[in-house]
């Protein structure tokens, strides 16, 4: 959540960055509230110090034996403001406090304007995508001609956008998790964490899901008890530390889970509703870092490599874009997308998303930071995608069809798998 004082702030000018993004900051209700806040507290303050000097009034009248009744009075009329003061301020600070989480993050000045994907900026390519001398399947076709993957029975069981697999496919999707868990935790230095995937609403306000994107989360409640589904394991990844204070000499901190994702996908019907691009209910391995406010954009680029590493050892083809500032998450100040190559589609299509939130989300989630010396510093928390399952399996069959339809599997997810290759009719070698 943002410092009030630092919207405010001619220098920083946050009204014409946030523009760049197409929210338009209301700073004459904003100001307002600041002020209606002010004034609230200083009254209260006021009150506060006329009700304690009264109250020792009446205690030396009484000493004297003196009629004490208008005194009493008097104190019980500043009690009685005072508790209608205390009631105005919760109010102001309660409205003050929902317009605030309704703000998204300040993008940074390096990244570029507009407000889709064609104003994005491209990074690097890495990789060559593959030339095939037959007409490439798309995923959909590959997985269910082999028997591993069955959408049909999926729709059957929950409805559009959910998948089974079976036999190799099963198989593939539980490597690609170990896979991507032993890079990071072995090579990256992160720690593995087994999360809930149902978390309150606290939780997730605290990283900016709430209350703005609420149409798209899953929602249940047991025994009048609200709890949602997660949408990535950033969610409670970078909760973990909610009302904490964290040692500054203990960071960075590196952290990493498998969890299924679950998203009701509100307003993309009808795109990316063929096969696994776009699911309701999927698993991702998610990254997580906690730095110091002044080595984000450094520990952007190292979680970004992070991402990236899986793709390299799959032999993946892809490439890194930056986005433009309409086009950037709620949350992040500045976010770099990693796309992979799709031969059905001829074209890259989104992985994993490498974001910096800055001081946003550890302000809403109220995580500190105190070095050796006592003295206090903000926290900056940095999220990557690394990576999404059910995407990273899309890419591994497409780009390793072979003429014969069958797939062979990257030779560093062999260990994983158990088998080299999977036949059209689904058996394995």
């Amino acid at each position: 959540m943002h410092d009030p004082r630092q919207l405010l702030d001619p220098e920083v000018d946050a009204a014409a960055k946030l523009r760049r993004r197409g929210y338009v900051l209301d700073t004459d209700h904003l100001s307002k509230l600041v002020s209606r806040r002010s004034s609230v507290i200083s009254e209260g303050d006021q009150a506060r110090a006329e009700s304690k000097k009264a109250a020792a009034e009446v205690g030396a009248a009484a000493k004297r034996g003196e009629d004490v009744t208008e005194l009493r009075e008097r104190a019980r009329e500043l009690k009685n403001r005072i508790t209608r003061l205390e009631e105005e301020q919760r109010e102001v600070e309660a409205e003050l406090h929902e317009f605030l989480l309704g703000i998204p993050n300040i993008p940074l000045d390096e990244i570029p304007d507009g407000a889709t994907e064609e104003f994005a900026e491209e990074v690097r390519r890495v990789g060559t995508p593959p030339e095939f001398d037959f007409e490439p399947l798309d995923h959909v076709d590959l997985g269910e001609r082999a028997g591993i993957l069955d959408l049909g029975r999926a729709t059957k069981l929950s409805g559009p956008r959910f998948a089974v697999f079976k036999g190799a496919g099963s198989r593939l999707q539980r490597a690609l998790a170990q896979f991507f868990l032993d890079v990071h935790t072995g090579e990256h230095g992160y720690t593995e964490f087994s999360l809930p995937a149902l978390v309150t609403r606290q939780t997730m306000t605290g990283t900016g899901q709430l209350p703005k994107f609420e149409e798209d989360l899953f929602r249940t409640g047991v025994a009048d008890r609200e709890l949602f589904l997660i949408p990535t394991a950033e969610v409670p990844l970078v909760n973990l530390h909610a009302g904490e204070i964290l040692q500054l000499e203990d960071l960075p901190l590196r952290y990493t889970a498998h969890t299924p994702c679950f998203r009701s996908e509100a307003g993309s019907y009808g795109k990316d509703t063929r096969g696994l691009i776009r699911q309701h209910e999927f698993s991702k391995v998610e990254l997580v870092q906690f730095v110091e406010e002044e080595r984000s954009r450094e520990a952007l680029d190292e979680i970004l490599s992070h991402a990236e590493a899986p793709l390299r050892k799959l032999g993946l083809p892809y490439r890194v874009i930056k986005l433009a500032a309409g086009d950037t998450g709620f949350s992040a100040q500045i976010t770099f997308d990693v796309e992979v190559w799709l031969p059905s589609q001829g074209t890259y299509r989104e992985i994993s998303s490498a974001s910096d939130t800055g001081t946003f989300q550890a302000r809403r989630a109220n995580i500190r930071g105190k070095g050796k010396d006592g003295k206090r510093a903000q926290i900056a928390t940095l999220n990557a995608s690394g990576l999404p399952i059910g995407r990273t399996l899309v890419a591994v069959l497409e780009n390793n069809q072979q003429a014969d339809g069958s797939i062979r599997i990257p030779e560093a997810l062999v260990p994983y798998t158990g088998f080299a290759v999977i036949n059209p009719d689904g058996s394995t070698a």
